[in-house]
């Protein structure tokens, strides 16, 4: 359907991974179990550090707000992949490309700043430990959280406005999301001012932030290393790994995706990487932090104790009043 000089596609093919009818059940099978697996690890570290009085603390307000953006960020894109690679109409119509085209930017972009702000957090608490309680306050960390939400939604609103507004002269979409950059491959015309916003949004989401916790991380380990005891520096080490693992997963599957030559590598590289960080990543995140980390795994051991406690309570008082409280 055409509108003068802008073209309206009222539905979209996704061509997804059609092109390997043999792979579909195998990425199905494993879409949906990375999938359950990303729901159930965030939805628990989420409920932890609420039912928790020791994780109350900014890092896990801020590791709270990750696995809220993971799950957001999964839940855009997983589910039509799942429906189209066992649909022989891989097809999503235009409000729900739009739709999803702006959750996956919004909650991507906000993910970017936040990594930069725990980066911040972690410097605060590991070089100025005696000041963090007054920097990082509650309020402050609110606030953080907040102006990463706020970017990570106009820059994402800004980029989808402009995307759906480009004439498109076909709609196939080479991918298995309305991912923007593929979307854009469709456009009759190239737009030097779409080209631009999409590169002055990455370069603002990408490399500043990453050099950004670069330099914060360059601050830490010049600190750890000045500490004298052992089991100091691994504290201070446990404390940094696993964000620097997540980071590491993140923005390396990010930076080789929206930042490199339109020319270079095929669409199909292009694909991998997208379920890489789209998929993956969220999915270890909630894994990461709990290995790496002894203040959650003590709290999943209280939580599913205190769960335990009281199944057998209402066991042996079936018929009586619960009485389990968190504490």
């Amino acid at each position: 359907m055409q509108r003068g000089n802008l073209t309206i596609w009222s539905f979209f093919f996704l061509e997804g991974f059609s092109r390997y009818p043999e792979l579909e059940i195998v990425l199905f099978v494993l879409s949906l179990v990375m999938y359950l697996i990303t729901l159930v690890g965030n939805s628990a570290l989420i409920l932890i550090t609420v039912l928790e009085s020791r994780l109350q603390t900014p890092m896990y307000l801020f590791l709270g707000n990750l696995s809220s953006m993971d799950i957001c960020y999964t839940s855009a894109s997983i589910p039509t992949l799942l429906v189209n690679l066992l649909s022989s109409q891989k097809t999503i119509v235009f409000s729900g490309c739009a739709v999803q085209m702006y959750l996956s930017l919004a909650t991507g972009s906000t993910e970017c700043v936040l990594l930069a702000v725990m980066a911040y957090d972690r410097y605060v608490a590991i070089c100025n430990p005696l000041r963090y309680p007054i920097v990082m306050n509650r309020q402050v960390c609110v606030q953080m959280a907040t102006v990463s939400w706020v970017t990570g939604s106009l820059t994402a609103l800004l980029e989808t406005g402009f995307a759906l507004r480009t004439p498109l002269c076909g709609n196939l979409i080479d991918h298995f999301t309305c991912e923007i950059l593929a979307v854009l491959k469709l456009a009759c015309t190239s737009s030097l001012l779409m080209d631009t916003i999409v590169l002055v949004v990455s370069v603002l989401l990408l490399p500043i932030p990453m050099l950004f916790i670069c330099i914060s991380y360059i601050f830490i380990l010049s600190t750890i290393l000045r500490i004298s005891s052992a089991e100091g520096r691994n504290k201070a080490f446990s404390t940094c790994g696993a964000h620097l693992t997540v980071v590491s997963l993140y923005y390396g599957a990010a930076l080789s995706m929206y930042l490199k030559p339109s020319s270079s590598g095929s669409q199909e590289i292009g694909k991998i990487i997208s379920l890489l960080y789209g998929v993956l990543t969220p999915m270890l995140n909630p894994i990461i932090y709990s290995l790496r980390n002894k203040e959650v795994k003590d709290a999943v051991k209280k939580v599913l104790g205190k769960i335990s406690l009281c199944n057998f309570t209402v066991v042996i008082k079936r018929g009586t009043q619960n009485d389990c409280l968190w504490t």
